[in-house]
């Protein structure tokens, strides 16, 4: 819902700016990406700044929006996706979930689908694997959940 609100706003940026008059500048959200159009670099440059800055604003971490290479036609005009990252790559929760096992605390991790699931008896112990993910270097966003 936030990335979907961040894109709204940014389309309505896109439509009171001034550079933009009478330009065929479009702002698309399908899926897990939003998808630029313009008629020149300069302008998605324009527009990646804009979708990037109201992603911001929503609390939406930029470690999981990954921008692709804009694509420029011959003629000029130019296209770009942005990616919006959702879940935990298999590699990447196979390297968490062998960190956590080099923490040696009684925990254990299982990967389920897109998501790693952390589990023990000691809710000590889950917040200090909590800390240290926070805490590393992992170049993903985390969040974290508590099932009660």
């Amino acid at each position: 819902m936030e990335i979907e609100n961040a894109v709204n706003t940014a389309k309505k940026e896109l439509a009171n700016r001034f550079d933009f008059k009478g330009s065929k500048a479009e702002i698309v959200l399908a899926g897990n990406e939003i998808k630029l159009s313009a008629e020149d670099q300069f302008k998605i440059k324009a527009l990646v700044e804009i979708v990037t800055s109201k992603l911001a604003k929503r609390n939406i971490s930029l470690k999981s929006v990954e921008v692709k290479d804009p694509d420029v036609s011959p003629l000029g005009h130019a296209r770009q996706i942005i990616l919006i990252e959702q879940g935990i790559e298999a590699g990447v929760a196979k390297e968490i979930a062998t960190f956590i096992r080099g923490l040696k605390i009684k925990v254990t991790a299982q990967i389920q689908d897109d998501e790693l699931r952390v589990s023990g008896k000691n809710r000590d112990d889950l917040q200090t694997v909590m800390q240290t993910l926070r805490g590393s270097n992992i170049g993903i966003d985390m969040q974290f959940t508590n099932y009660r």
